[in-house]
């Protein structure tokens, strides 16, 4: 650009300046320039503290970084509550079941107050301190020149001037510490997951194991639940028809009596199972190393899919796909359950069962593999 270039400005033209004159123009002048060059024609300008350090001010700036702080002090009890608080999983009348049952609330209200703390820092901040401006602009067509783009941050800063935030030090350190501790709180959440050692306790760790695992010399019946929670009602091949499925739970004689040892089957997260009786005849094609886990025509699959761990809930008997309602996936029951659509990439993990002596179902051991969604370095 030369000195006498000129350009359109509201159907007329005016001199623009030279790459010189634009270097020796002050912040002020570049934020005057910016408006000329989008035809934006100031009609009041009014800034909310024409006199700075009054009282008023300061009890505006007060008000305003009190919202950050209390963002801030919310953030940083977010960070504590999710990394120190008690979440592992208390059975009712259990010794700590208050401390768990209140985890998912403290963590929730604690973000949540955070993230609406700081908006409203945010909007308290633009309404105390930006200038009442009225302004109107033609409208133009097309993408801005470069003298458009150098001299838009000009204008940018100058905006931020005219709210006097370089000189307003608790309102920037307050949002400052509120915007660093809620950052700090999403890493948080978002790296929590990733770091927890899935190998820590060998074989006996908690993604190995679940309750369908025996004890030497207990039998693990398959129960279903009949909605009354000492109401045991074990699973009987006769009591399924061809094409059916129903969700079973483990149980233990040891645990008849005990309603929160049976409340604490049912609602562990890697205990419910599919119970599926495919129709005679329908041709199977089996997983290598679980020839014999099913019985007969009847399948057991972990009822957990193995994308995010929602609950595989649906069964279509004419095709014979288990349906998880979350995000779609399908898996095919006659194919040991592999996924065949949706996002889930490894077969639901199927549980050995056979049929005792009595005539009931049982399981001949525990899932082989872990149950739920896949995880970083899982063992085939």
């Amino acid at each position: 650009m030369s000195a006498g270039t000129t350009g359109t400005t509201g159907g007329g033209q005016r001199r623009l300046p030279s790459e010189d004159e634009l270097d020796r123009m002050s912040q002020e002048e570049l934020a005057q320039l910016a408006a000329e060059l989008d035809d934006v024609e100031i009609v009041h300008l009014g800034r909310k503290f024409p006199i700075p350090g009054t009282r008023a001010e300061k009890r505006a700036e007060r008000a305003v970084a009190l919202w950050f702080i209390l963002s801030a002090l919310s953030a940083l009890a977010f960070v504590v509550a999710f990394i120190a608080w008690p979440h592992e999983y208390r059975a009712p009348g259990e010794a700590g079941y208050t401390m768990y049952s209140l985890y998912t609330p403290v963590v929730g209200a604690t973000f949540g107050f955070a993230v609406l703390a700081l908006g409203i820092g945010v909007i308290a901040y633009v309404k105390k301190f930006f200038p009442d401006e009225v302004s109107v602009q033609q409208r133009h067509d097309g993408p801005s020149d470069e003298l458009a783009r150098r001299t838009v941050l000009a204008q940018l800063a100058e905006a931020g001037n005219e709210t006097g935030i370089a000189r307003r030090s608790l309102i920037k350190r307050s949002a400052g510490a509120a915007a660093g501790l809620f950052g700090l709180g999403l890493g948080v959440a978002a790296l929590a997951p990733l770091v927890r050692n899935p190998w820590k306790g060998g074989d006996e760790a908690a993604l190995w194991v679940t309750g369908w695992r025996a004890e030497p010399g207990e039998t693990v019946y398959l129960r279903r639940d009949t909605g009354v929670l000492g109401e045991i009602a074990r699973v009987r091949p006769e009591d399924m028809e061809p094409g059916s499925m129903e969700t079973v739970f483990p149980f233990r004689e040891s645990e008849r009596g005990h309603d929160e040892e049976l409340l604490h089957a049912q609602r562990a997260s890697d205990n419910p199972v599919m119970l599926i009786r495919l129709r005679p005849g329908t041709k199977v094609v089996k997983r290598a190393g679980q020839e014999d886990f099913n019985y007969g025509d009847y399948y057991a699959f972990s009822k957990i899919c193995t994308h995010l761990g929602c609950p595989t809930s649906l069964y279509q008997a004419q095709d014979n796909r288990i349906l998880c309602p979350c995000h779609q996936s399908q898996f095919l029951a006659t194919e040991y359950a592999r996924p065949v659509f949706g996002p889930a990439t490894r077969a639901l993990p199927q549980l050995p069962i056979t049929v005792d002596a009595e005539g009931y179902f049982v399981a001949r051991s525990d899932f082989i593999e872990a149950v739920g969604p896949a995880f970083w370095e899982r063992r085939p």
